[in-house]
């Protein structure tokens, strides 16, 4: 494994986990309503599912996509719901901020479910396996997913971690219902863009 190519790698690997998309919205929205602690269960519920995709991606389910691309199909309707749906909790929420720990947050479990109905998550990892592992060899998936996975579980981190940042500016809950509604119109946005777009 060449440094140019590990390189490649986390370049790749970092401009499709920092970049602006669902699962980093709702990190934001889990930072501001409560806290970085919290936040943690999404950050890795979403890196684990993706690396998880990721994995199998690259171990050939590729290939499988081929066969039925209406998986594809499904899965982008799923996310619009999906989308939709955090939306919608979003606008519901009351705003009110409940001492230092805003309570629970979402669970890993969430984390790694937006992921695999996040468009963008089925782009990244075909298109990385595609460039780095295409081959399907195993020491090469391996080690993309390995770099993949320390460098999403940051990149979403620093979306919580802004979240948590914001937090300390908003004092009433007109504030934190204002904040939750703009990234529940970013989410109804990104819903909007996956029923006109195609994978």
């Amino acid at each position: 494994m060449t440094l140019t190519l590990s390189l490649s790698m986390a370049a790749f690997a970092l401009a499709a986990s920092i970049s602006p998309g669902p699962v980093n919205l709702v990190a934001l929205a889990s930072g501001t309503r409560h806290g970085f602690r919290a936040s943690l269960r999404h950050v890795t519920g979403a890196t684990l599912g993706f690396t998880l995709l990721l994995v199998m991606i690259g171990l050939g389910l590729h290939e499988m996509l081929a066969r039925w691309p209406g998986i594809l199909g499904a899965v982008r309707w799923a996310g619009v719901a999906f989308l939709l749906y955090m939306a919608y909790r979003l606008v519901a929420d009351d705003g009110r901020l409940e001492g230092a720990d805003g309570g629970a947050g979402p669970s890993m479990l969430v984390g790694a479910t937006m992921q695999w109905l996040n468009p963008k998550a089925w782009l990244a990892s075909l298109a990385g396996m595609g460039a780095y592992a295409a081959s399907g060899d195993l020491a090469l998936v391996g080690w993309f997913a390995a770099l993949y996975f320390v460098i999403c579980f940051l990149s979403i981190g620093c979306w919580a971690y802004a979240g948590a940042f914001l937090r300390r500016f908003l004092r009433h809950p007109g504030q934190v219902r204002a904040v939750n509604r703009l990234l529940a119109l970013l989410l109804v946005a990104s819903a909007g863009y996956l029923v006109i777009a195609r994978l």
